[in-house]
């Protein structure tokens, strides 16, 4: 009860916000508390300039922290949302007032269980950067300075590298208070979306709990920032042979979790034209290491940057790429893998019953539903595009726009893959801004083509059957200790057989056959595994 009480008052404010911005009917289509959503829509309605998306952004900014991290969740549900409100919705800045530098300086003190002074040689108390959980500042530490992004970190203060160059870093820093926060707004959510599904059957194909799950686990690991500091960790060692992208070294003594302190990066950021120009970078160039670094991270690792906005991508010097904030990634299994190249080459081809065949393969399309009927409407949303030059073509909407066919075909929503359309939907804006004649996809292609046939050519399945039969070999003593035992019992009476049976083969002739007829079937499961 109490509970309920609290979440219908903190109901009552959000209400009260959105309706001062026009948008009262995102919580109006859940149909729940219809009591408060009456009063806020007579009390506070204001008409709001914009798109719906543009004032829910707006909405979700007031409301503070938890709710900037919801928008920029929820922008990955075009399903759920739509094409043009998600759209508006990935566009929602995370950036709020900065909190007081005396505060950080507590908490870095606190969590690191050193005075400040002993931990940098100086400390910028100006933020550089506010978000909604954390704000970043600038500092140095001892050096020496050897690496390829302004060199790897030392130990405290002076003990390490008198007499070098200091090394700049940059340390991240949560908002005070901001765990409390998100648990009481989280409570709120899951009240809202259980009301929802229990009384709008129409809504429970959307997993309104199952995906507040997903938002409440997505922000516990963005709010422990020794999980970004170990997702940086891996990107950066995915990517240690590749000089064209460049991840921050992390400085493991002066990281815990509501502190993490990294090497600094300079460079341009990447949707930047002008400056990439002026600097003498060649700007195909540089889409095509954009390109193959995105491949790489989601076809060769299964391990991608979930955010990746041109705040949070810079070009350095050389041309390479360099990224940070690494507290929203992505992760994606082999079998998704291969469904997404098979999905992007069969678009490519124009082969729709492919194209539907590949979806059955995976399992995304429900048994029952008509295959032939699924490739038309696969038609119906990619044939468009075929008529326009390259540059016109979005592969990121054409996946939200198959994506929304879920809904027609009873399809489950695959989360794996909202965060992946996301992150295309960035790649290709950025892409535009850069060369407005050129499909980052494109570049890609042949990538993709030499993956496929490494993973999925006949070289690839011999490979993959000379594995299944030494996996087969592998069971077989095992397989062969079991029939032995289960022979014995069979021998010694363990197998119950009807009275007819008993009749008319006598207990002993009985447990002769079922050795024999089970050593048969043996043989024939070991000519089986072998022919596999």
């Amino acid at each position: 009860m109490l509970r309920t009480l609290r979440s219908l008052l903190r109901l009552l404010v959000i209400a009260r916000t959105l309706a001062r911005h026009d948008v009262l009917g995102a919580l109006e289509e859940l149909r729940v508390a219809p009591g408060i959503l009456w009063l806020a829509r007579r009390v506070y309605r204001r008409r709001a300039e914009g798109r719906p998306g543009q004032k829910l952004a707006r909405a979700l900014t007031d409301l503070g922290p938890s709710f900037i991290k919801l928008g920029q969740f929820l922008s990955t549900r075009a399903d759920l949302l739509g094409e043009q409100l998600a759209a508006d919705l990935s566009d929602l800045q995370d950036r709020l007032p900065p909190f007081a530098s005396q505060a950080a300086r507590d908490t870095i003190e606190s969590e690191l269980g050193q005075p400040l002074s002993e931990l940098f040689r100086s400390f910028d108390d100006a933020p550089i950067s506010a978000a909604s959980i954390a704000q970043v500042h600038l500092a140095t530490v001892a050096g020496p300075v050897d690496g390829p992004v302004d060199g790897p970190v030392d130990g405290p203060g002076g003990e390490a590298g008198d007499g070098a160059p200091d090394v700049k870093v940059a340390i991240k820093v949560l908002r005070p208070g901001i765990e409390r926060a998100f648990e009481r707004d989280l409570e709120l959510l899951y009240w809202v979306a259980g009301l929802a599904e229990r009384t709008q059957p129409r809504l429970r194909r959307f997993k309104l709990v199952d995906s507040v799950r997903m938002f409440e686990e997505t922000v516990r690991i963005e709010m422990d920032l020794r999980m970004e500091a170990a997702a940086a960790a891996e990107l950066a060692e995915n990517f240690a042979e590749d000089p064209s992208y460049h991840v921050p070294r992390i400085d493991w003594q002066r990281t815990s979790r509501r502190v993490l302190t990294m090497a600094r990066i300079d460079g341009i950021p990447l949707d930047d034209r002008a400056a990439l120009l002026a600097a003498g970078h060649d700007l195909t160039e540089v889409l095509t290491k954009a390109a193959a670094i995105f491949f790489n991270q989601v076809f060769r690792d299964g391990f991608f940057h979930g955010d990746q906005h041109p705040g949070n991508m810079f070009v350095d010097a050389q041309g390479n790429i360099v990224a940070v904030d690494f507290g929203i990634m992505g992760r994606l299994d082999r079998k998704t893998r291969i469904f997404l190249a098979d999905m992007l080459l069969a678009l490519l081809a124009r082969d729709y019953r492919r194209l539907a065949e590949i979806h059955v393969e995976a399992g995304f399309l429900p048994a029952g539903q008509p295959r032939d009927t699924f490739a038309q409407a696969l038609r119906s949303v990619s044939e468009p595009i075929f008529g326009r030059s390259l540059h016109e073509i979005s592969f990121a909407r054409l996946l939200a726009r198959m994506l929304q066919l879920s809904e027609a075909f009873d399809m489950p929503v695959q989360p794996q893959l909202l965060l992946l359309q996301k992150n295309m939907m960035m790649s290709e804006g950025i892409s535009r801004r850069l060369d407005p004649e050129l499909n980052i996809w494109t570049l890609a292609e042949p990538l993709i083509e030499a993956w496929m046939v490494e993973n999925r050519g006949p070289e690839a399945r011999a490979r993959g059957a000379i594995q299944d039969l030494g996996r087969a070999l592998e069971r077989l003593p095992r397989l062969a200790a079991d029939a032995e035992s289960l022979a014995s019992d069979l021998a010694a009476g363990g197998l119950r057989l009807h009275p007819d049976s008993l009749e008319a083969l006598g207990a002993e002739g009985a447990g002769r056959s079922a050795r024999w007829a089970f050593w048969i079937a043996l043989a024939a499961l070991a000519v089986a595994l072998l022919a596999v």
